[in-house]
Formats: C-alpha cells, structure tokens, sequence
C-alpha cells in the first residue's frame, strides 16, 4: 500500500495557484510530496507552452530525479496529449531519461502497442482501466501479467456509480486471477471516498492536484503536499474528514 503523488495531469493553469507546470516547479512540488509522505510520483510533463508534452519527459525526469533521488517516477502517455499515434509513439521511442514507469489507458486504441514499446524499452506499466469494458479488454491482452500495477481510475461523479464501477473492474480481475498489484483513485467528488477505499482494501493509492484540489472536509487545499499528507493520515488509520 502506498499513496502515489499526482501533481498536475492536464489541469488547466487556473485551476489552482499551486499548480506546477515547469519542470523546476514540478521538481520542487515533487520533493514536498515525497517528504509528506508519497512514496511515488506520477507526472504529466509540459512544454515551455504549458502545454502537456511526451517531449518534454527528458528535462521533467532528470530535474524531478535530482530533487527526490531514489524515489520512483511516473509519466502519463495519454493518446490526447500528442493527438497522434505515430508522434506517441516516436516520443516515447525517443526518451533518453527513461521514467521508472508510465500508465497506459486501456480505453485508448492504440493501448497494445504503447505497451509493448514501454516493455521494449524497460518501463514498467500501470495499466488503466477506467470501465469494466477496458478490464476486459486489459485481461484478454496476451501477457497482460506482465505489468507493473493496475490503475482502478474512475472519473464518474456520482459516487454510488463509481464504486459500482471499481467493484466491477475488481471483479473482472478477480475472475482472471490477475494478481498484480491495485492502485485505485477516484477523481473531484470522488477522491476522498475512494483514498478510504483504498485503506480498507489494503490497495495503493494517488492523490494530488490531477484527481482534486480539495481536503475530506471541502476545503480547498494549500498545495499538493497537504494533500497528500491527508491521505498519508488515513493509511495510517485516522479517519476521513
């Protein structure tokens, strides 16, 4: 069980004033996470624009391995962020500062050989799973065992609907005898719910400005440091809220 730092994702500048979007901010709000407690990092680099960019995970990479050696790191490659198969997959066969690992969305077309070319290359994968549909996708995959972890990750806003849906997923699983280790994270109204989930499953775990900027109690949050020290507090068993 760990509780995994999600720093940025594709949040909009205006979303919070913490947000970090260089790769020194993102150095420096990583080595703030890990001494509040997260154990990994995952990351979405940017371009000087501002913009999300798999070109950008060199620089990212090296300067947040600097700031918090030793600690594992991890990019997304999500098909919007080049909007094109073949720049994905060139970026990716490009890095140079390879992350320890990069998540992989099974709803995405292109998810089999994004895969193979993070296995290709020595990154480990977390595989996305966001629907019962992407699940059984995932399982039928030939060596889909041969993963990092699975990333239960449901960004439905309803919360009895979302924990129908990871309960589903989980149960897909379950009847493949998938035995790899489960991060599971919900995202806005869900996040807090699902960090105690989690806890009870005895399943990893992420939080940060990515999946939501507010503590259990609505607050906004000061930065992503104090979020993540909220759900490092109900790992160790204080309650949400």
């Amino acid at each position: 069980m760990i509780v995994q730092a999600c720093i940025n994702g594709a949040r909009p500048r205006d979303f919070h004033p913490a947000l970090p979007l260089t790769a020194r901010a993102m150095a420096s709000d990583a080595a703030a996470c890990v001494a509040a407690g997260a154990a990994e990092l995952h990351i979405h680099p940017r371009g000087g624009d501002g913009r999300e960019s798999l070109a950008a995970v060199d620089a990212t990479v090296l300067a947040v391995r600097g700031a918090c050696p030793g600690t594992l790191i991890g990019v997304s490659t999500g098909a919007w962020i080049e909007n094109d198969v073949a720049r994905t997959r060139e970026a990716i066969a490009g890095w140079r500062e390879l992350p320890d690992y990069a998540s992989v969305n099974l709803s995405e077309a292109d998810a089999p050989a994004v895969m193979e070319l993070l296995r290709q290359r020595g990154v480990g994968i977390e595989a996305g799973l966001a629907t019962t549909i992407d699940a059984e996708r995932f399982v039928a995959l030939a060596g889909h065992s041969r993963v990092l972890r699975i990333l239960i990750e449901i960004d439905m806003q309803d919360l009895a609907a979302a924990l129908a849906e990871a309960h589903a997923i989980a149960a897909v699983l379950e009847r493949a005898e998938v035995r790899r280790p489960i991060l599971l994270h919900g995202a806005d109204a869900t996040v807090w719910p699902f960090v105690e989930l989690a806890r009870r499953k005895r399943w990893s775990t992420r939080v940060g400005l990515e999946d939501g900027k507010t503590l259990a109690d609505g607050r906004t949050a000061k930065d992503n440091a104090e979020i993540v020290a909220a759900a490092v507090a109900v790992f160790r068993g204080a309650p949400v809220g």
